[in-house]
């Protein structure tokens, strides 16, 4: 029997799973993509606009470190594509990074791939399944973000440049989950560490895209944005994500051959003998479990909005341009631009925390299903107890990040204007404005997974929905009646503008009657078996 013996099977199987996901997702990524591109044709009729919104641009570091240079500046295409390139190939990313854990390493964690392997199956059947699912995927997405980039009126060179970044990157990133599944015994620490690698790269891209550009050239992410789309197209750098991807994907075959099904080549760190005195309760249980994650989006958010604040002060050269100007205060705040920056960057931030708390959630719905909350219940833990510790993970510890960013802005900024304390103030205040919006969509999860747990992915395809209104729909006209289905449309724009406030109770009350029904749903529904 070969190694390869049933590949097939388990790639049609792999497909069948991701269905909705992928397909969604990858949807998602050529929609934006072409309705950026019309929108920044309005946003810039003339050569001289467009030019001169470039140079400024690249005239601030805090701006192209957050999205990239332009490497042309008469080029509309490369306008219309810079918050795309680095960001959405790291998006891509993060979706082939989930797909090649979900079918290795998740496999094996949870028992399926040991029955599977009981019957003909080669030893790098899985492995071999997930990498073919990544690379199918890397080229729908390529394919159609390049297709509508070019329905979009764009250049064909240039749209299939940004749709092979993207691809590429994507399958660099597949690669290096594919090691370390091999490496860890947890699905959730191997997401986790490539996340960080991901969250690395991205951050070495932005110190070179505004410093050392060679350092730009040690990130996959950074390759993406090194094939220049629209600006005089460097075919030839496309080769080194591929070579990388390959490379990686032999590694992670031979290092399968030297490990046990189930297992990990990293040794598993032997625990105390006895738990502390913090493992005694079941909130205790559940911050020894969470709190690395947890301190980990505090980080980034601080470091997010110390480059927020920074980037506030070059701002006005950004702003030049009156179109861009009419944006920006469409977008959010009333009294200055600056305000107005922060109000759509935080805000931004705000939707993007709503991953950790719904992922807290769906945390537990992952415990369900890997059977073990069944031992908790036949302890002296309630139902109402092992749910209300989730919802006190999701609800105040989706406070701590924003908390974090509105620091970080307040303190970056005030050191410019002299006056950190005030800075501090407002700006903590405009970031943690989000908090009612986030708890709606964990309010959202709590209610599918009480009374829908098998339709708790749903949950994603709304915050998916999200964001791309919230970050998209002024720019491309969505009605305003559409607008109002996004709880982030209702809050006020702080800093700058109150208007909204009065919102905030309803908001609250949406999230309270959604968190009832998920826990009277989990209180009455059976254990998933």
């Amino acid at each position: 029997m070969s190694t390869l013996t049933g590949t097939g099977v388990l790639f049609r199987l792999a497909l069948r799973r991701e269905r909705l996901r992928v397909p969604l997702w990858t949807l998602a990524c050529a929609a934006t993509t072409a309705g950026a591109a019309a929108a920044t044709a309005d946003l810039y009729p003339s050569q001289r606009e467009l030019t001169v919104f470039a140079e400024a641009v690249n005239a601030v570091p805090a701006l192209v470190a957050f999205y990239g240079r332009i490497y042309d500046p008469t080029s509309l295409g490369a306008a219309a594509v810079l918050k795309l390139t680095g960001f959405g190939a790291a998006l891509v990313a993060l979706l082939l990074i989930t797909t090649v854990v979900r079918h290795t390493r998740a496999e094996e964690e949870s028992g399926r791939l040991d029955l599977l392997g009981s019957g003909v199956l080669g030893r790098h059947a899985s492995l071999a399944a997930a990498l073919a699912v990544t690379v199918v995927t890397g080229l729908a997405v390529g394919i159609l973000t390049a297709g509508g980039l070019v329905a979009a009126g764009l250049p064909l060179a240039g749209s299939v440049a940004l749709g092979a970044g993207w691809m590429t990157t994507g399958w660099a990133f597949g690669a290096i989950a594919a090691v370390i599944a091999q490496l860890c015994r947890s699905a959730r620490l191997a997401t986790g560490i490539t996340g960080g690698v991901l969250g690395l790269a991205y951050l070495v891209r932005a110190i070179g895209d505004s410093g050392p550009e060679w350092l730009s050239w040690l990130s996959p992410v950074g390759w993406a944005q090194q094939i220049r789309p629209f600006a005089g197209e460097r075919w030839w750098v496309v080769a080194l994500p591929l070579a990388f991807a390959a490379v990686l994907m032999l590694v992670a075959v031979r290092l399968s051959d030297r490990r046990d099904l189930g297992a990990g080549l990293l040794a598993d760190r032997a625990g105390p003998a006895h738990a502390g005195r913090g493992l005694r309760s079941i909130g205790g249980l559940l911050w020894r479990l969470n709190r690395t994650g947890l301190l980990a989006w505090t980080a980034v958010y601080l470091i997010l909005g110390l480059v927020i604040g920074n980037l506030a002060g070059g701002i006005g050269k950004f702003l030049d341009n009156p179109r861009a100007e009419r944006l920006i205060l469409a977008l959010g705040g009333e009294k200055a631009l600056s305000d107005a920056f922060f109000a759509l960057e935080l805000g931004i931030a705000g939707v993007v925390v709503s991953v950790y708390a719904i992922s807290a959630l769906t945390r537990l719905h992952t415990e369900e299903e890997t059977l073990r909350v069944e031992p908790l219940l036949a302890s002296s833990v309630s139902r109402t107890r092992l749910l209300t510790g989730y919802l006190i993970l999701a609800i105040a510890g989706s406070v701590v990040p924003l908390l974090a960013a509105g620091v970080g802005a307040g303190l970056a900024s005030g050191l410019q204007t002299g006056n950190p304390g005030a800075e501090i103030g407002r700006l903590t205040a405009a970031a943690l404005v989000q908090l009612p919006a986030v708890w709606v969509l964990a309010g959202l999860a709590c209610a599918l997974f009480g009374l829908l747990p098998r339709r708790l992915g749903l949950v994603w395809v709304v915050l998916a929905a999200v964001v791309v209104v919230g970050e998209f729909g002024v720019l491309f006209g969505v009605p305003q009646l559409v607008l109002n289905l996004s709880p982030f449309t209702h809050l006020p724009s702080l800093p700058g503008s109150t208007a909204g406030m009065t919102s905030i109770p309803w908001l609250v009350l949406t999230t309270c009657a959604l968190l009832a029904a998920g826990m009277a749903g989990f209180r009455r529904r059976d254990i998933a078996p």
